[in-house]
C-alpha cells in the first residue's frame, strides 16, 4: 500500500464505505480481537457528559496539541468547529479540507457538503425554524453536520502535511446534539434492541471494521451525548458517522431522529511507516 496518499485518493477510498453499514457482530469475533476502552455519556446539558468528555482527553493525551505540525509523540487533537467566538453560518463543500493541515482530518460526505453554524444557522440552512430550540451546542456557539446526508466521514493525516502523509490514531470521539431514539424504533434501527439511531464505526488502514456503537440517547429536545474509544496503539484511520436516521431539514419527531454533531476529539494522528 502506498501510504503517502493525497486527500484526493483518501475521497476515493473513503466513497466505497459511505453504504448502508453491514452486520456488526463480527466485529468481537475476529481473532486476537482487542477491545477498546470506551467512553460515553448523555443527559439534558453539557454538565452531564463534562465528566466522560474529561476523562477521554486525558486517556487520548493531556495536551492539546491545536495547530502545531506533526508528526508529535503524544497529544491529542481536537475541532470545535466555533472559530474563534464566531457566530456566523459557514458551509463548505466535500471534501471539507479546512482541519487538514492543521489538525490533520479530511472529511467527506455523499451528500453537497457541511455547515457550521449556531442552531439558528442551522434552522436557516435546513429550513426548518424548530432546529433553533432543539440543539444546544456543547462548546459555543456553533454545530457542525453534512448537509443533504447524514453521513459523515473522516480521514487522518500527519497535521503539518498539507493531506501528504497517511495517518492513524488511538481513538476517536465527538460530541451529538439531540440523539432521540434509544430503542431504535426508527427507520435506522431495529425495533426493540435498545439500539440508538446514531451510529459510529472505526475502521483499521484495510478497511477493516474495528470496532463500531450506537450513541447513548436523552430523550427530549435539546440533550447532548458523547461517545468516543481508545485503543492500546493508532490503529484507527477511518471513522465513518451516521447522525440520526434521516437527512437533515426533517421535523425532529419520532419515528425520525435528527442529529447534528459538535467537538470532534481524537489522538494524535501517527504517520504509517
Amino acid at each position: 500500500m502506498n501510504h503517502s496518499l493525497y486527500p484526493v485518493a483518501a475521497v476515493l477510498l473513503s466513497l466505497t464505505m459511505l453504504q448502508p453499514p453491514q452486520a456488526q457482530a463480527q466485529v468481537a469475533h475476529a481473532k486476537g480481537y482487542e477491545a477498546p476502552v470506551v467512553f460515553q455519556a448523555a443527559g439534558p446539558d453539557t454538565a452531564s457528559i463534562q465528566g466522560a468528555v474529561d476523562g477521554y482527553r486525558l486517556a487520548l493525551g493531556a495536551v492539546n496539541n491545536s495547530n502545531a505540525p506533526g508528526p508529535l509523540a503524544e497529544g491529542r487533537r481536537e475541532i470545535n468547529w466555533d472559530g474563534g467566538g464566531s457566530i456566523a453560518t459557514s458551509i463548505a463543500a466535500t471534501p471539507f479540507a479546512g482541519f487538514l493541515n492543521t489538525r490533520g482530518a479530511l472529511f467527506v460526505t455523499p451528500g453537497s457538503g457541511f455547515v457550521q453554524a449556531p442552531a439558528s444557522g442551522l434552522a436557516d440552512t435546513f429550513g426548518n425554524t424548530d432546529y433553533e430550540t432543539i440543539f444546544q451546542a456543547f462548546s459555543p456557539v456553533r454545530l457542525f453536520s453534512a448537509i443533504e446526508s447524514n453521513v459523515t466521514l473522516v480521514d487522518f493525516f500527519v497535521p503539518g502535511s498539507g493531506g501528504g502523509l497517511l495517518a492513524t490514531t488511538r481513538g476517536f470521539g465527538a460530541i451529538y446534539s439531540d440523539v432521540d431514539l434509544p430503542d431504535g424504533s426508527g427507520p435506522g434501527g431495529k425495533h426493540g434492541n435498545r439500539k440508538a439511531s446514531t451510529l459510529v464505526e472505526y475502521y483499521g488502514l484495510d478497511g477493516e471494521l474495528l470496532y463500531s456503537s450506537f450513541v447513548p440517547a436523552a430523550p427530549g429536545d435539546g440533550g447532548i451525548a458523547f461517545l468516543g474509544i481508545v485503543f492500546d496503539d493508532a490503529r484507527v484511520a477511518r471513522v465513518r458517522i451516521s447522525t440520526g436516521n434521516v437527512v437533515p431539514g426533517a421535523d425532529d419527531a419520532r419515528p425520525l431522529d435528527v442529529v447534528v454533531m459538535d467537538d470532534f476529539i481524537f489522538g494524535e494522528p501517527k504517520l504509517v511507516q
